[in-house]
């Protein structure tokens, strides 16, 4: 039975919503941000990522599990090794797309962020043995065949749209796999990698390459943001999702691509060729194909 307006239920979807927009939204317009600190070598900003997150995750664990916030973050060595793993995986995915931004190639990240749910169906068949339906198999082959061809028109394969859509494709199933909360896996992951982000800073120091710390108060406040940048959307997805069903917020996945697309080409002028032209058509086809399904089969499943 439906509810009806102004009741909870309503309240706490509209709140979802809301939260799912600010974090798509957010995640959309990164682009810009990282534009702002170009100059900055990419590996520099991913040690500031980690390491200026570590705090603000911190903080808002303890704002939210109070007296429990120990007890929440301790856990086994052997779930520990494996957020080791997941936690080089999504520091490479950061890598590639800083250094995709920087050097003029937001475009391919879009690509590859259309490519993911695609990535997470074929690693769900391969590793969890889920089943695949015929459509989303048609899928997988029809997102597959446009990305060879552009990797065909490119002459080389893409592999930074194929890096972004394997790296978060391998961290999400890690993740799913591994019992642990979103915040407090982050939280451990940055924890572990601090060290070695803290020494390349240190040693960018000394090479003379270090861009922090110098006369430039915006550059250095902005990298000082990164922590920010990272994990206030994180923050938004996870009020997103305990508020939305999982069917209705994958649908809320596709803005942030959609905008950093609409960024390269009509903001930062990056050329739209016919090779991403036919690999865009096949995968958002691909895609309009398994998201009508997935809608089909969920309203069967409501309808008693």
């Amino acid at each position: 039975m439906s509810q009806a307006p102004g009741k909870p239920g309503n309240h706490a979807e509209r709140q979802g919503v809301a939260y799912a927009l600010a974090a798509y939204i957010f995640w959309g317009l990164a682009p810009i941000y990282f534009k702002q600190i170009q100059s900055v070598d990419a590996m520099e900003i991913i040690a500031h990522r980690i390491l200026w997150s570590i705090p603000l995750l911190a903080g808002f664990l303890v704002l939210r599990d109070g007296s429990g916030f120990l007890r929440r973050i301790r856990l086994p060595r052997k779930s520990l090794l494996i957020l080791l793993g997941s936690g080089v995986l999504v520091v490479t995915n950061w890598l590639i797309f800083v250094w995709a931004v920087v050097n003029g190639q937001i475009l391919a990240t879009s690509l590859g962020y259309f490519i993911g749910p695609l990535v997470n169906f074929l690693l769900g068949f391969l590793f969890l043995k889920e089943r695949l339906t015929p459509i989303q198999t048609a899928g997988v082959l029809i997102a597959a065949s446009g990305t060879v061809y552009l990797g065909w028109f490119l002459g080389t394969p893409p592999w930074i749209s194929l890096g972004l859509a394997f790296s978060f494709g391998f961290y999400g199933l890690i993740r799913k796999m591994l019992d642990v909360g979103p915040m407090v896996g982050l939280l451990w992951e940055a924890l572990m990698l601090a060290l070695p982000a803290a020494l390349f800073l240190l040693w960018s120091s000394g090479q003379g390459n270090l861009e922090f710390g110098g006369d430039d108060l915006k550059l250095n406040i902005l990298l000082i943001l990164a922590g920010l940048v990272t994990i206030l959307p994180l923050i938004w997805f996870n009020a997103a999702a305990r508020s939305l069903r999982l069917s209705t917020l994958g649908f809320f996945q596709y803005i942030a691509p959609s905008m950093t697309f609409l960024l390269s080409v009509f903001v930062y002028g990056e050329q739209f060729t016919r090779g991403y032209a036919v690999a865009f058509a096949c995968i958002w086809f691909a895609l309009a194909m398994v998201s009508t399904e997935s809608v089909v089969r969920s309203n069967r499943i409501r309808i008693p």
